[in-house]
């Protein structure tokens, strides 16, 4: 027998800010699928599965700089990360602390949590 769960979210992916409403269909053989409506385009639907199935978020954050200018800079992951490590890693990335200078782009922490995401300079930090 086959069972409807219906959501309701709103799309994020560009500034339309579609009303989407999901309904995940699991088949009698426990296979699951979803039906999307409400999207204007394919990604809200790309969206929308992506987000009830591995929901994953770009990580902002700042670390710790010695020697420099600054003491902090800001930073971000380079890929998105899973949602439900976003902590973690914020608890890793709290006890970072890089030498100056820092510049945009260098690479503060590789692979972080074994997520294939590393976490990269987003500004310039020069050495006091």
């Amino acid at each position: 027998m086959e069972t409807n769960e219906k959501t309701t979210m709103t799309c994020i992916i560009c500034p339309m800010g579609c009303q989407l409403e999901v309904t995940k269909i699991r088949k009698a053989d426990e296979s699951v699928s979803y039906s999307v409506t409400g999207n204007a385009c394919p990604r809200g639907e790309q969206y929308a599965q992506k987000e009830l199935t591995n929901p994953t978020r770009t990580l902002t954050c700042t670390v710790a700089v010695t020697g420099g200018t600054r003491r902090l800079v800001a930073a971000k992951s380079k890929i998105e990360v899973p949602r439900d490590l976003q902590l973690e890693c914020m608890q890793v990335i709290r006890r970072l602390s890089v030498k100056a200078p820092v510049h945009t782009g260098d690479v503060l922490c590789e692979d972080i949590l074994n997520t294939g995401a590393d976490i990269i300079a987003c500004d310039d930090v020069e050495t006091a």
